[in-house]
């Protein structure tokens, strides 16, 4: 994995290119007070003033030149105006004129994220530096950075190396610096205490046996805060088994587990006050003799009873026992991250986690937080009406919805019933890909909600950052 902290650096006025900032307001004038020769050099460049272009303006000597390039809009720097920029210079030192880089720092260090385990080539140009004068902003930006790469680097590595024990490992990794308690229950344990959990896994290959992997941390006294993350390994469909294009990308299926697992990275490595309790339901939708089967009737670990009416809709159900477990030590908030539902994707599309919510006022801030740092998020309702479709004549409930309308809505509504009343909760259905790549965010696995998410966060428990 690539070393951020080598490339977003405190300027302390080292040899480095100077890159001018314009924007469409301002670059007339600009261009207006350039020499001739200057314009020739942009001219032969194509810059033509266009957001996301560039031009190098070369002074007396070979190593002597500078970047001119136009964002959106300088007052307000996002995170990803420099991104286009960083994927397109050369190897060097830049500083921005004003010294300050802001929340595009984030953009300059994801646009050099590779994803490059599994190949012998490497096509990367070398290190792009970015010094800043902006110091504080420093480590809380390779906090950001190292929980976006965490979220990709898991969601694209295949199946067959990203199972059960592995997200068991990736936990254990992201503990470690932090003193934080990883505990795992598997085998009888899980079937005992975690029934549903155990019947979506127990098909899956005893490597990939499935199981319930919980991290703690911080101070007792501070209040609770429960993450819980879908961890479907690979995703079959099992019985009810999907096409063979509703396979490919299903090694994604444990985004929300990435997701959950990076977020409490990011919140430890900020050391905010919480007492963190992270879960990852793990299991892989296997097909085999001892599948569970449409028809089955599954025991939670609530008590309520489900009938199997899609093995396809197995994630719900995992996080349906970890979020029992979660609510039984009594949580200020509870957050879900799932890539669930197809029908989220329907309604959104892959760029906007549908976020479900049982308080409006803390929807509303989680929605905010998400627009101020470029990460959106968009409210579905919890239509309570719609809780008639997962009836079920000889369960409490069904685990699918009659008629295929509303998906995710249902698949929002069945996890419902496994958060305490009266405790606030957030439930995010998230893609966890790009399939289309954008500057600073390839193709492949993404991390999208995450920032929104932790931005509320510090809010709510770090008002006076």
């Amino acid at each position: 994995m690539i070393d951020f902290s080598d490339l977003l650096k405190t300027d302390n006025q080292q040899p480095a290119h100077m890159i001018q900032l314009l924007d469409p307001d301002s670059y007339d004038a600009w261009n207006s007070g350039q020499s001739a020769s200057t314009r020739h050099m942009l001219s032969a460049q194509k810059f033509r003033g266009k957001i996301g272009d560039h031009a190098l303006l070369w002074g007396g000597d070979q190593h002597d030149w500078s970047v001119v390039t136009v964002v959106p809009d300088r007052g307000k720097m996002g995170p990803w105006c420099l991104a286009k920029l960083a994927e397109a210079l050369p190897e060097g030192q830049y500083r921005l004129a004003d010294g300050r880089a802001g929340d595009a720092a984030l953009g300059w260090l994801m646009a050099q994220y590779r994803f490059d385990r599994y190949r012998q080539d490497d096509n990367s140009t070398g290190p792009k530096v970015l010094l800043t004068q902006d110091v504080a902003r420093i480590e809380p930006t390779l906090h950001l950075a190292r929980a976006t790469a965490l979220v990709r680097d898991m969601v694209n590595v295949p199946a067959a190396d990203m199972g059960p024990p592995d997200l068991e490992q990736a936990v254990e990794r992201v503990a470690q610096p932090f003193g934080a308690r990883v505990t795992t229950t598997r085998g009888d344990a899980l079937e005992q205490g975690f029934p549903m959990i155990h019947a979506v896994g127990k098909a899956a290959d005893r490597s990939f046996a499935p199981r319930l992997i919980e991290l703690e941390w911080g101070e007792p006294s501070d209040p609770r805060l429960a993450l819980v993350g879908k961890g479907i390994c690979f995703d079959s469909g099992g019985l009810d088994i999907k096409p063979s294009s509703g396979m490919r990308l299903m090694k994604k299926d444990m985004g929300g587990a990435a997701h959950a697992l990076a977020l409490a990275q990011l919140i430890m490595a900020n050391r905010l006050p919480v007492r963190l309790h992270l879960l990852i339901a793990a299991a892989e939708n296997a097909i085999g003799a001892n599948a569970f089967r449409p028809g089955d009737i599954l025991r939670s670990r609530k008590g309520l009873t489900v009938e199997i009416g899609n093995t396809d809709a197995e994630g719900r159900l995992v996080l349906g026992d970890a979020l029992t477990r979660a609510g039984e030590d009594r949580p200020d908030l509870v957050i879900d991250f799932a890539t669930l539902t197809g029908a989220a994707r329907v309604a959104v599309g892959p760029d906007l986690p549908a976020l479900f919510c049982n308080n409006d006022d803390l929807a509303g801030q989680a929605i905010a937080h998400g627009t101020d740092v470029d990460d959106p998020l968009w409210r579905l309702p919890l239509w309570d009406p719609y809780a008639d479709m997962l009836k079920s004549d000889v369960a409490d409930i069904n685990n699918a919805g009659d008629g295929g309308f509303a998906g995710a809505i249902t698949a929002a509504l069945f996890l419902k019933r496994f958060v305490p009343d009266n405790t606030p909760w957030l439930h995010l259905d998230t893609f966890a890909w790009r399939p289309s790549a954008k500057p600073g965010r390839p193709k492949g696995g993404e991390a999208l909600g995450m920032r929104a998410i932790f931005r509320l966060l510090q809010d709510r428990y770090r008002p006076e950052r």
